[in-house]
């Protein structure tokens, strides 16, 4: 499994409410959710967001509220994997649990640029910036993990073991 794609690079502690603002909660359509995404600190993010594109950032993305809206949002929007140094545990859980793709990798995340092609490997973890060229080692996910992430989440990963 990989994910190719324009990277959108924000900095550290990014979290919940900027991700998707809270005055857009009382919505769970995905798509109305992901028409609101980053628009408190990237107010073209929306604009120029395309499918398979990839956010980058630095350190504690996703810290906040435990509300899965915002890895939802972020999956709406386009976005097929979010590279950080680190995230916080329940946006981690989040992520997985609807089928976002993230992965955690210090040093990409603090040499990849704004608009930089990258592309990721999942089942070797390895991080390639195409623009410089320069690669990392990024933590690969244990396959049922990309099998949760394949189904679209897991509940529909859970479903389909039930059929």
């Amino acid at each position: 499994m990989k994910a190719k794609g324009s990277v959108f690079k924000y900095g550290d502690n990014v979290d919940t409410d900027v991700i998707i603002p809270a005055r857009y909660l009382n919505t769970t359509d995905p798509k109305e959710l992901a028409s609101h995404c980053m628009e408190d600190i990237d107010t073209e993010f929306i604009r120029k967001v395309k499918p398979g594109d990839i956010m980058v950032a630095n350190k504690n993305f996703g810290c906040g509220s435990s509300r899965e809206h915002a890895p939802l949002a972020i999956k709406t929007a386009g976005i097929d994997c979010v590279i950080a140094e680190t995230f916080a545990r329940i946006f981690y859980r989040n992520a997985i649990n609807i089928g976002l793709a993230i992965i955690e990798c210090p040093e990409a995340a603090k040499e990849i640029a704004a608009g930089d092609e990258v592309e990721v490997d999942f089942d070797t973890g390895i991080i390639t910036d195409i623009t410089t060229g320069k690669s990392w080692q990024g933590q690969p996910f244990p396959e049922f993990m990309q099998n949760i992430i394949k189904s679209g989440g897991l509940v529909p990963y859970i479903n389909s073991k039930n059929k």
